[in-house]
């Protein structure tokens, strides 16, 4: 229930973004996390790898509420959501992936992606004269890579099923893509409809992590 909860309003606030409906916005935007964050507490508890996805989606909540106002919290969103990544990766990592020539493979391919990804991002802020964000993007920026290539490592993890290990692999590149339109749209030129697709991908993947971590760990 909690879970089709989470895509209702998930639903909804595309509507609102789509139709400028602000007060439904800021119900509905943080209304997701709420959901996800029931979904799973009630699923298998708050104790191992769950307690740190608990976390990251608490974070998550936390993030969207001071990014209804990006102009004037967009660092503190930027803080929630690089301690949600690292939850996350601690999350996926308490039982790391076994080393293997396919994890070479995709670590090479994720960070030399998103090496280019961040190089074009600080180019563009050099250029606009906000030097401070920097280090902020780059730390950021550095974290989503790893939690990318941790749920990506779960594709050939023995100790992962197919399912759980789709949704989670799926979900974080949908994050990861969310999080390229909103630098990309904010820092380097505006996207047709970027806020849009931020926040569609942006639900989807989290919903895609939260169905995939529930399915490991809770086994539902």
């Amino acid at each position: 229930m909690w879970l089709w909860l989470a895509l209702i309003f998930a639903a909804l606030t595309a509507l609102a973004i789509g139709k400028g409906l602000r007060p439904l916005e800021i119900v509905a935007k943080p209304a997701v996390m709420v959901a996800l964050m029931v979904h799973l507490w009630m699923a298998g508890g708050v104790q191992g790898a769950l307690l740190w996805f608990v976390l990251g989606q608490a974070l998550s909540l936390a993030g969207d509420v001071f990014l209804l106002w990006p102009d004037r919290w967009f660092l503190a969103g930027l803080a929630a959501f690089l301690l949600t990544q690292i939850a996350y990766v601690i999350g996926f990592n308490l039982s790391p992936s076994p080393l293997s020539w396919w994890g070479l493979v995709l670590a090479l391919i994720v960070g030399y992606g998103s090496a280019r990804i961040l190089r074009r991002l600080l180019s563009a802020l050099r250029q606009k004269g906000q030097n401070a964000l920097r280090w902020p993007v780059t730390l950021y920026g550095v974290a989503i890579a790893l939690m990318l290539l941790s749920a990506l490592l779960k594709l050939s993890d023995a100790g992962w099923g197919e399912e759980s290990s789709l949704l989670v692999a799926g979900g974080a590149f949908l994050f990861f893509l969310s999080d390229l339109v909103l630098a990309w749209d904010r820092f380097v030129e505006p996207i047709r409809h970027g806020r849009l697709l931020n926040i569609v991908l942006y639900h989807l993947g989290q919903i895609g992590i939260a169905a995939g971590v529930v399915i490991q760990f809770a086994g539902g």
